[in-house]
């Protein structure tokens, strides 16, 4: 699937369709891969910190996850770019996982969360194949422990590993594994609480209107103002700024030509 930039990253296009097959192609594949669900929140991450960036754009794929980046698509590129989002991705991969006869782990949050998970699955995904579920203390690991945990999963054979450890984390660890752990491993984020039951999702007429971070500001305005108003504010501002200097740089080639 192919990229295209974003600000300074770069992200996957492609449809939806395209992308599950490309999971399940790279989760058949004999390397190891990673995954990203871009939002704004991270596109700022990255604008901020190189080092992010690099790890957000040589992703086996990047998605837009949102509605922002599916209007930057296609008002940077005339790309009509499906939203291909980590919450709406979670549960229908362990669907398909199932259907494919492909296992799954799944890594981070807290234990009540992945309790609730394996339990939900159980119920309404019977045929799923779970190699294993881990919660990591909330403390830096020591190089035993890690080692520790990438025995434990490639011990298990998953052939998808979802991590849930928090943007920017969560990328970071993933990029780190990425030739340790066998399969492919997708940094989901909030998807393993929601899909807990543990918090609830924006109506779906929200999600369609980019709506989606008032109704968590709205749940958690204590430690989310400050992420949306200053990053989505930065985000405005930097996508118009990239907009004007590309119509008026593509003005001046045309002139020249």
């Amino acid at each position: 699937m192919k990229k295209k930039r974003v600000l300074q990253t770069l992200i996957t296009t492609g449809s939806y369709v395209d992308f599950v097959e490309e999971v399940f192609h790279l989760a058949a594949s004999k390397y190891s891969s990673y995954v990203c669900f871009s939002n704004v929140h991270m596109l700022i991450e990255a604008y901020k910190d190189p080092m992010f960036n690099e790890i957000v754009s040589e992703a086996d794929m990047a998605t837009p996850d949102g509605v922002p980046l599916r209007i930057a698509m296609r008002l940077l590129y005339g790309i009509r770019q499906d939203r291909i989002a980590g919450m709406d991705a979670f549960p229908h991969l362990l669907k398909e996982a199932a259907k494919r006869d492909k296992s799954v782990y799944f890594y981070g949050g807290k234990q009540e969360v992945l309790d609730a998970i394996v339990k939900r699955a159980a119920v309404e995904i019977p045929g799923l194949k779970i190699a294993g579920y881990y919660s990591p203390p909330f403390r830096k690991l020591s190089e035993e422990e890690k080692q520790q945990i990438r025995d434990t999963i490639n011990d298990s054979h998953a052939d998808l590993t979802f991590v849930a450890l928090g943007c920017p984390k969560q990328e970071k660890w993933v990029a780190s594994e990425q030739d340790k752990i066998k399969g492919c491993l997708l940094a989901v984020g909030g998807a393993f609480t929601v899909y807990a039951g543990m918090q609830v999702r924006a109506p779906k007429w929200m999600q369609k209107y980019s709506l989606e971070w008032l109704f968590r500001l709205v749940q958690e305005p204590k430690r989310l103002w400050k992420r949306y108003f200053v990053t989505n504010s930065l985000f405005i501002y930097l996508f118009i700024k990239e907009l004007f200097l590309g119509k008026r740089n593509y003005s001046q080639i045309t002139q020249k030509a």
